[in-house]
């Protein structure tokens, strides 16, 4: 990427958690470092709320950092989406783990989502301008087959 240096900024910072996000290739990857769970879930959608109210719209959600994810975690996750898609926005995520997939496959979320090892693999293609990439269907509802 040619001498462009990416600024990560940190918009929520607590003992258990912290969010951070850079702008990659038109994506805006928000990453969550420790443990999203009943007690700190609030702190990933305040920071989402705050970048939709900047102008954000396509997200990568990198969970390569984050210890912990749990039913709260994973709610928070939907409405994130629910957020996101009401504003013609898009959300992939970065890292998935056996076990994260494995939780969003128990929530029958596990094909709704775009899932990719990194980050910069999720970013590598520019988002698309009508807000089409990143989900395969909506939350609560399950793909077609055909």
């Amino acid at each position: 990427m040619g001498g462009v240096t990416a600024v990560r900024t940190a918009i929520v910072r607590s003992d258990p958690i912290t969010v951070s996000y850079e702008v990659m290739n038109g994506w805006t990857v928000l990453e969550v470092d420790g443990e999203v769970d009943v007690y700190t879930h609030a702190g990933m959608r305040e920071a989402v709320d705050r970048l939709l109210g900047e102008g954000h719209r396509c997200f990568v959600l990198d969970l390569c950092p984050a210890s912990f994810l749990d039913s709260m975690g994973l709610g928070a996750v939907v409405a994130i989406t629910r957020r996101i898609r009401a504003l013609a926005g898009s959300l992939r995520i970065a890292c998935p783990s056996p076990q994260l997939l494995r939780l969003f496959e128990c929530g029958g979320l596990r094909d709704v989502y775009e899932f990719y090892d990194s980050p910069q693999e999720a970013a590598r293609q520019a988002p698309a301008s009508d807000g089409s990439d990143g989900l395969a269907g909506r939350p609560g509802t399950r793909p077609s087959s055909a």
